[in-house]
């Protein structure tokens, strides 16, 4: 498919470009990004360009679908739709997200996947998200909570990374469910 952009009231997601390299090379020396995600640590040049490189190949092959978020032209994260399958009875996908350290605490991350969200389910027709995370990575299960999902369990030894093998927390949205946030007893 097309890459897509999507703009909020405070920001502008777009697929990102060779332009955006030395911008993501310097967000992924934060240790914290790579400890909760699958982003080598440590982060090259190359691994960004790479990286740019599998993204317009993920969108081109309706594999993947991952945004670059702006505040004032600045790159403050990232977020995706991953391992998108579509059936005719409806597909699913994972969301995936990272934000640099001056950008959390601030509702954009909230702000942007409510966007990536609200396109999943509208124009992809998705039926069902997924969210999982590290055992422990406290502050993206807030922010799943706060957007709807529904904590669904643990699975030990579920999630692989250059780490190796970590439990993991799992949740689900669906587009029936009215995202207000409920209780989970990880937090």
């Amino acid at each position: 498919m097309e890459t897509v952009t999507l703009t909020t009231e405070r920001l502008v997601l777009r697929a990102p470009t060779e332009a955006d390299i030395d911008a993501i090379e310097a967000a992924c020396q934060d240790p914290e990004i790579p400890r909760w995600t699958t982003v080598p640590s440590p982060y090259t040049r190359e691994n960004a360009v790479d990286f740019v490189r599998l993204v317009a190949g993920w969108w081109a092959e309706d594999k993947e679908t991952v945004w670059a978020i702006f505040v004032d032209d600045r790159l403050s994260g990232m977020i995706g739709l991953h391992d998108i399958d579509q059936h005719h009875t409806g597909g699913h996908a994972e969301i995936g997200f990272w934000m640099t350290g001056d950008a959390r605490g601030r509702g954009y991350l909230a702000e942007a996947a409510r966007a990536v969200i609200d396109w999943g389910f509208s124009e992809l027709g998705l039926v069902r998200l997924t969210w999982r995370a590290v055992a422990g990575n406290i502050p993206s299960a807030r922010s799943a909570r706060a957007l709807g999902f529904r904590y669904e369990g643990l699975q030990r030894q579920a999630l692989t990374s250059p780490r190796g093998r970590d439990d993991g927390w799992f949740a689900g949205l669906l587009p029936t469910d009215d995202r207000t946030p409920v209780e989970w007893p990880v937090l």
